[in-house]
């Protein structure tokens, strides 16, 4: 039996916090896999993160989306692993994939960004979901800015934008 397939370097967006986000681009700019994750507490989010980003397979680029303590952990653990990391704020991103009006209230931009990652959800193939917590569909967003950032995508996709 042999060994499973090496996977190409992915990219992967985080949406930082004790419960994050996470959301894993292979280098076509689509959407592979995506989740939440509740540490917690800080000590249980160190312990985990090494072996998170393990679990990813290389990684091209961490792309974080906070700051803080929490942010420390994984750029110390992505600076052992040799990954580039993007730090961004989330109106950053927001000011790139979401129109103005789209984001009149943070309560608004969350419910729009549900709605586009489940958009990227399908328009990449990846598995639905039964439930989307918001941490994962910021996340997703998240690196969908990232892989236009580092241009794995020229542009956002037509279908994305699609109202």
């Amino acid at each position: 039996m042999g060994s499973p397939p090496e996977r190409a370097p992915g990219l992967l967006a985080v949406d930082l916090g004790l419960r994050s986000g996470l959301a894993r681009y292979g280098p076509d700019g689509r959407l592979v896999g995506y989740h939440s994750s509740n540490f917690g507490n800080r000590a249980r989010l160190k312990r985990a993160v090494p072996a998170l980003l393990t679990a990813q397979g290389p990684l091209s680029w961490l792309v974080l989306e906070g700051g803080g303590p929490v942010a420390d952990v994984w750029e110390r653990e992505a600076a052992r692993r040799a990954v580039p990391v993007l730090r961004v704020s989330a109106e950053d991103w927001r000011h790139t994939l979401l129109y103005a009006r789209e984001q009149r209230s943070g309560a608004q931009a969350k419910d729009v960004a549900d709605g586009l990652a489940r958009r990227v959800i399908d328009w990449s193939g990846a598995p639905r979901p039964t439930s989307l917590r918001h941490d994962a569909a910021e996340a997703i967003l998240l690196g969908l800015w990232g892989v236009l950032e580092v241009g794995w995508l020229a542009h956002l996709p037509p279908e994305l934008r699609a109202r």
